[in-house]
């Protein structure tokens, strides 16, 4: 008797061992699956995020591809530094039972971090914004803080005084049995961008030669641009900022030998400063001088002179939920003359108009009637069809229209890279 009772507990005892892991586990993933079930619904709003970096490395949350199913609407919008990256701000916007929640946070890169150290950044700030949107869900239970060990405050001290050079060359051939091409460019800048300051110095030069040769007939093209530049801008307030720009510059293809521009400027931005990422409205006048010598004789029958003019620009930009939109308009004329003016209007829309459907429309129109620099000669056929000179016109447009539509699982969670993936043109890579 007592056998069998030993017997018998020793299998009970066998069986809980065996059994208690795969209750433990599948208990443990009935709770993790209920917790993800219930997780918040994010909606990543980001042109240059690497979204299936940041879904791979957050994988608390349900990651959807439409706003209107969200919990959590992470909109991040960017400008650049001037250290040559970028600065970008992150909006949480909650949403449903988060809906008086709002957070914003910035994430700044420099010119000389690699994409893997900017998203890894992004990433960081990304997890830090939603915690306090997960403290109030059951998922919470899950997570963890850890923070790392606190440094001594200490005033930035830069060996540069926050100025930033840059340096690009590049040169291209291009040659075939009948046609042989040759590009070279230069680029050369120096920034300095501090909350006070804005400086922005630059050269760059374009020479391009093109020829050609079809049976007896042979062409060759020449076009060269050099240009020097330079912006100064000191900020006063929240609202309000003084400049000027001056720039030296040549241009075969604007019949311009030499051109000295100063173009003094005052702007006022009724949205605040701070702002900017999300909302500007800017209006901006700037008055000139100009000195051009020209290569040709022009239709007016100057070889060179002195000109004012003044101008008048008025910018609205807005990033929002819904989508976004920007619109510039501005107007100028040469004081000798008001009947030499142009008038320019550009925009860009892009909304949401329903769940999975946006529509883009991009365009511009611009009235001219400055070209003062057109060559009395006018141009002949090789450079008519080559581009290599600015010819006569009054008027100059464009529009772009385009929608796109997406159904089908509001999910977009998994990630698999397997084969690659398709290239706008329907082509694996």
């Amino acid at each position: 008797m007592a056998e069998k009772i030993r017997l018998m507990a020793l299998i009970l005892i066998i069986s809980i061992l065996t059994l208690t892991p795969k209750i433990y586990s599948e208990s443990g993933r009935t709770i993790i699956e209920e917790l993800k079930d219930k997780a918040p619904k994010v909606f990543l709003d980001c042109w240059r995020c690497d979204r299936d970096y940041i879904r791979k490395e957050i994988t608390y949350v349900n990651f959807v591809r439409d706003r209107t199913d969200a919990d959590i609407h992470i909109l991040v919008t960017d400008e650049n530094t001037g250290s040559g990256g970028n600065k970008y701000t992150l909006t949480f916007i909650g949403r449903n039972q988060f809906e008086d929640m709002e957070k914003t946070l910035t994430y700044s890169s420099n010119e000389t971090e690699t994409w893997d150290e900017i998203r890894e950044g992004m990433l960081e700030v990304m997890k830090k914004g939603l915690f306090p949107f997960l403290m109030k869900t059951p998922i919470a239970d899950l997570l963890t803080i850890q923070c790392k060990q606190d440094l001594e405050p200490t005033a930035v001290k830069d060996n540069w005084n926050f100025w930033v050079f840059n340096i690009r060359l590049s040169g291209e051939l291009e040659e075939e049995r009948s046609k042989r091409a040759t590009q070279f460019n230069w680029d050369l800048s120096a920034n300095r961008v501090t909350p006070e300051w804005k400086i922005q110095l630059g050269a760059s030069g374009d020479y391009k030669e093109d020829n050609y040769d079809y049976e007896d007939y042979s062409i060759k093209s020449i076009s060269k641009e050099k240009d020097l530049r330079g912006l100064f801008v000191k900020s006063l307030n929240e609202h309000w900022s003084i400049g000027s720009w001056i720039e030296a510059s040549s241009s075969t293809y604007s019949n311009i030998e030499a051109h000295y521009m100063v173009a003094p400027a005052l702007e006022y931005n009724f949205f605040p400063y701070s702002q900017s990422t999300r909302r500007q409205l800017r209006c901006l006048y700037r008055i000139g001088f100009h000195s051009v010598n020209y290569i040709e004789r022009t239709i007016y029958d100057q070889t060179k002179e002195n000109l004012f003019n003044e101008s008048l620009t008025l910018t609205l930009e807005i990033r929002e939920p819904w989508g976004s939109a920007s619109t510039s308009l501005e107007g100028s004329h040469y004081f000798h003359d008001l009947s030499k003016n142009r008038f320019d209007l550009r925009g860009f829309l892009s909304v949401r108009i329903f769940k999975g459907f946006s529509i883009n429309l991009n365009g511009r129109y611009d009235r001219i009637h400055d070209q003062l620099s057109l060559p009395i000669g006018g141009a002949s056929l090789d450079e008519i069809l080559l581009q290599r000179k600015e010819l006569a016109t009054n008027y100059e447009y464009s529009i772009d229209i385009g929608f796109s539509y997406t159904f089908g699982s509001v999910y977009s969670n998994v990630v698999n890279p397997r084969f690659g993936g398709r290239s706008r043109y329907g082509r694996y890579r």
